[in-house]
């Protein structure tokens, strides 16, 4: 394959890595610099310029984009996308990760660990937050913060207080975490390439210092991890939209907790630590997976007018319950089961005959009139605003406030509902 590796720093460690791994395997490659494309956006024909120059074809493309320059990077990698190339992260999923909130948002509802977090901006909100989470000692957190950068213990609620509302003073985003006590100082990496994880390590942090990352001195150490924690990081990463990964997990006492879900997980300590040719791995993965490029799903299946994908859920109590998807009528309604989530289990394109079980989760594409007689009568009913009847033109004082009535409707109170 012909492939692209993303990367402003053409001597780095992962960068020389990547580059010397694709050439060992027969590939064609080349570093291009992330800040050297020009994006050009017409009707029909995206086009990637590198240098002022038309880019020639690539087979494939894999990212390394900086913290500093996500927002250009990600663009470019969309291009990529959009025509067509197989990229090994996803823009969607980069953009995802770099955002501390947003990734734990994304993963909160998918059954997956995570340390309990609180996002606040009033000052009257962070006491109450602090207490939601479990009180003193915290863990205070810059949104955008990398290798350790911007992360600070504090100890108690009033050094807690006093550098929330000092990092708002100075205009600055931050989360607070309940503090692991029990994996204090140390962390697991495991490195996701595909649906597997082909490196682990421990990283242990040095004397006083309670961050385990390696540019703080960490100390590592491989570590074999077992079936539990091998699929949460795989999760993560899948869910996170991101095919190469690197998956931050504390050992908390009830299991695996994900810090941080890394789009461009450095090679170098964990290749020194576990002495696997990671760089490998990638390359060979894409290698095997570069005919299937990234599709937006929703971009491509909703363009037909009238169709739409959505999440249908089986509550306790439906009449699909113990019913077989054949059964339930949706394949006569047009609507195509793509997916069923039940549990941590997912199951991609589920047979006519499998029976739907209580809180079941369907990822479906059809006509969204059809999909929409299935939300409960109950449930629209709540969801549905009751507007109240406007009274007739000549009762209202006069036209401005005719027509702002027309604009605006009335919509009764929730209790009415």
């Amino acid at each position: 394959m012909k492939l692209a590796i993303l990367s402003c720093s053409l001597g780095c460690y992962s960068t020389r890595r990547l580059r010397e791994s694709a050439i060992a395997r027969g590939h064609s490659v080349k570093v291009l610099n992330t800040l050297k494309f020009s994006i050009d956006v017409e009707q029909g024909v995206p086009e990637l310029y590198f240098r002022s120059k038309r880019l020639s074809h690539y087979d494939a493309v894999l990212p390394r984009i900086g913290s500093s320059i996500t927002y250009f990077g990600t663009a470019v990698v969309r291009q990529f996308e959009q025509m067509d190339v197989f990229c090994a992260n996803s823009s969607n999923g980069i953009s995802n990760s770099r955002d501390k909130l947003r990734s734990l948002q994304i993963l909160s509802r998918h059954q997956i660990g995570i340390p309990q977090t609180t996002f606040v901006r009033d000052r009257k909100d962070v006491l109450p937050a602090i207490d939601r989470i479990g009180g003193a000692p915290v863990i205070i957190k810059l949104l955008e913060g990398t290798q350790g950068v911007g992360v600070i213990l504090a100890d108690n609620v009033k050094v807690a207080e006093a550098i929330i509302e000092t990092l708002h003073s100075t205009r600055q985003n931050v989360l607070v975490q309940k503090f692991v006590s029990e994996s204090k100082g140390r962390d697991i990496r495991a490195f996701v390439v595909g649906d597997q994880v082909v490196a682990a390590m421990r990283r242990v942090a040095q004397g006083s210092e309670f961050r385990s990352n390696v540019h703080r001195g960490g100390r590592t150490e491989p570590v074999e991890l077992d079936e539990t924690y091998c699929q949460v990081a795989i999760r993560a990463a899948q869910i996170m939209g991101l095919r190469v990964a690197g998956v931050d997990m504390l050992e908390g006492n009830d299991g695996p907790q994900v810090m941080e879900v890394n789009s461009s997980p450095g090679l170098e300590g964990i290749e020194s630590c576990t002495q696997l040719d990671i760089a490998g791995a990638i390359i060979d993965y894409m290698a095997a997976q570069v005919d299937f490029p990234e599709i937006d799903l929703r971009q491509r299946l909703t363009v037909s007018r009238g169709y739409g994908v959505t999440e249908i859920y089986i509550p306790e109590g439906s009449e699909y319950v113990g019913k077989t998807i054949d059964e339930s009528g949706l394949p006569e309604m047009d609507i195509n089961v793509l997916t069923l989530y039940r549990g941590t289990t997912v199951i991609p394109n589920p047979r006519l005959k499998r029976s739907l079980e209580p809180s079941d989760r369907l990822l479906c594409f059809g006509k969204l009139d059809h999909m929409r007689s299935m939300v409960p009568e109950r449930t629209r009913r709540k969801r549905r605003p009751v507007v109240k009847v406007l009274p007739p033109t000549s009762d209202r004082p006069d036209s401005e406030t005719a027509a702002a009535a027309q604009d605006e409707p009335v919509v009764a109170p929730e209790e009415e509902h």
